[in-house]
């Protein structure tokens, strides 16, 4: 009986020890992510619209900070974060957000010429806290493309094939088209998330 008992209590350190280690392991392994390093905003930040789109960008820091579908977003080394603050609660966020291919890789190039797609852009500082409070509405009514199509003079005036051309990236453009620095409004590279 003696035999048994320690048979068995031995055969249960046999296959429970090496479980319990494997478990202690596997908690000590841990991915740590950093946090992007804090924006300090002198005072609370106007943001833009990017024409043809519903996506709001602060133009006059040096990091890019996005607001979309009531989440602030900010792409650091590589990684992108969210947050419902615009200037802390970062989190970070495992995937690229699906709007970002709509955001041309020289926007703000455009935002400083004030020009777009070789038309004038007169854009509209708006306060963060009104796109916080009105970008469902906004979006559902189609405020900016109503509202004088995003303050682009002339672009309700170009053809509906030609403006598709521009979102696709910088080898479809019409040979001596675009914003006149040799390269195209670019597109990032991502798969569609439904939930952002």
């Amino acid at each position: 009986m003696k035999k048994i008992v320690l048979n068995t209590v031995l055969l249960l350190i046999i296959v429970v020890i090496p479980d319990l280690v494997s478990a202690q392991m596997d908690v000590q392994v841990r991915i740590n992510i950093p946090l992007p390093p804090p924006i300090v905003f002198p005072a609370p930040p106007a943001v833009v619209v990017i024409p043809e789109t519903d996506i709001y960008a602060i133009p006059d820091v040096h990091d890019d900070i996005f607001f979309y579908d009531g989440w602030w977003w900010r792409p650091w080394e590589g990684r992108w974060y969210r947050s419902r603050h615009y200037d802390r609660g970062w989190a970070y966020y495992n995937r690229m957000p699906s709007f970002q291919r709509h955001v041309p890789h020289n926007w703000r190039q455009d935002y400083r010429d004030r020009r777009w797609k070789g038309h004038s852009w007169d854009s509209r500082a708006i306060s963060y806290r009104d796109a916080e409070k009105n970008w469902r509405t906004w979006k559902q009514n189609k405020h900016w493309k109503n509202e004088n199509y995003w303050g682009v003079r002339g672009m309700d005036r170009m053809p509906p094939g030609q403006q598709k051309k521009y979102q696709r990236g910088p080898d479809n453009f019409p040979k001596g088209e675009g914003h006149g620095h040799g390269k195209g409004h670019g597109q990032g590279q991502g798969k569609k998330d439904q939930r952002d």
